[in-house]
């Protein structure tokens, strides 16, 4: 059978990453803090200089054994190795666009913008405290969200005592802002 027929189909989408990690909206920057940024150089090293050359030594050792067909070391290891490519050159994209944003830098700290730390109340009265940072360190279950999400877009440039509207899944809900804070700055 010819190799074109069996063939794992490759795609360069820098966007498909077979995980949750979104586009960039068009026009804008790769706003991130430092830590996120620091977070991402570590991923594209460690996946460059350690994860890479581990699965290529093995793709090598498995070629050398003859009949690559039926050869499963072979074929997981250039799966691995085409899967750990996608993501050095997506990490290399966003690295090289990332504007780095230092939250504490901000001269005035009494509205919400990218980097606060925010604690609002919610119409039933329950509390949640969410930090603005970049899409690509956005986690949820960290309170960590990204400041294209809807809530960050409805809480832009609000202040402690404002009301916003944020769409949920369930509809439209009113929160307040009970209070904002800046790492590492005064505010």
């Amino acid at each position: 059978m010819s190799k074109a027929f069996t063939k794992e189909t490759e795609t360069d989408d820098e966007d498909d990453l077979g995980d949750d990690t979104p586009a960039l909206p068009a026009g804008t920057r790769n706003y991130m803090t430092q830590a996120g940024f620091e977070a991402l150089r570590r991923e594209y090293r460690e996946l460059l200089h350690v994860e890479r050359p581990k699965i290529v030594e093995v793709v090598a050792w498995a070629a050398g054994n003859g009949d690559r067909s039926e050869n499963g070391d072979y074929l997981y290891g250039k799966k691995k190795l085409r899967e750990i490519d996608r993501r050095v050159r997506f990490l290399s994209k966003r690295l090289e666009i990332a504007e780095v944003v230092d939250p504490a830098r901000r001269t005035n700290f009494d509205q919400v913008f990218f980097g606060a730390t925010v604690t609002y109340a919610r119409e039933d009265d329950s509390e949640h405290t969410i930090t603005i940072v970049g899409i690509d360190e956005a986690d949820v279950d960290k309170g960590q969200v990204s400041w294209i999400s809807p809530i960050a877009r409805a809480l832009h440039k609000a202040r402690v005592g404002d009301t916003v509207d944020i769409r949920t899944p369930t509809g439209k809900e009113t929160i307040e802002v009970l209070k904002i804070v800046y790492e590492g700055a005064g505010g």
